[in-house]
């Protein structure tokens, strides 16, 4: 396998260092260490830890399993439970311990730093775009209940679903993520009845 170029490194090394501990509990020479690079290298790379914050945060939000929503071989109300199946089991991957990068960082920088929060926004509202065309699909399908129109009620379960990862960490347990899974079923015209199945098939595909 070809070696990662010193960037890679660097962002490999951030991406587990931001989510354990933060953004404040993450120091350029703590990620150079992990990262077995030297220091003066990080910034031959970036030109701030704000800048390579920004960078994970892209990497993160592209590894959120949204291609799942726009999954056509799946029925639309299947794909948002295995997509919400996929996120549940990155929380899962840590104990619960860690939360969503996206709202760590949001919720500790947005008040402070303009470019962490507007990369923060873009990564939520790409998240909403997603989710809300395929909850339209369900819609038209029959088998979503709510009269919410799509983008309300995906930028309600997105926010529902940030707030459950929060209230995760902090009780360390799965239980918040199953209250929301029992909120979102609820408008379910079927009930939730492939759910399981969904949920073990998109826990296999993180484990992958």
């Amino acid at each position: 396998m070809p070696r990662l170029s010193v960037r890679e490194q660097l962002i490999d090394a951030a991406y587990d260092h931001l989510h354990e501990h933060g953004f404040a509990g993450s120091a350029v020479k703590d990620i150079t260490y992990a990262a077995g690079v030297p220091k003066g290298s990080f910034y031959n790379h970036f030109d701030s830890k704000e800048a390579m914050a920004t960078e994970v945060m892209r990497r993160y939000s592209a590894d959120q399993g949204t291609e799942i929503l726009m999954d056509r071989s799946m029925a639309p109300l299947d794909r948002i439970r295995a997509h919400f199946a996929y996120v549940a089991a990155r929380l899962e991957r840590y104990e619960y311990a860690r939360g969503c990068l996206i709202g760590n960082l949001g919720a500790e920088l947005s008040s402070e730093n303009s470019t962490i929060r507007d990369a923060v926004d873009s990564s939520l509202n790409c998240w909403v775009v997603r989710l809300a065309s395929a909850l339209e699909e369900a819609r038209t399908t029959g088998s979503l209940t709510s009269d919410v129109d799509g983008v309300t009620l995906a930028r309600f379960l997105v926010n529902a679903w940030e707030g459950a990862a929060i209230r995760a960490k902090i009780s360390r347990n799965r239980a918040p993520v199953d209250d929301f899974t029992a909120v979102f079923e609820s408008l379910a015209a079927d009930a939730g009845a492939t759910h399981s199945a969904v949920r073990e098939h998109a826990a296999a595909t993180t484990a992958n």
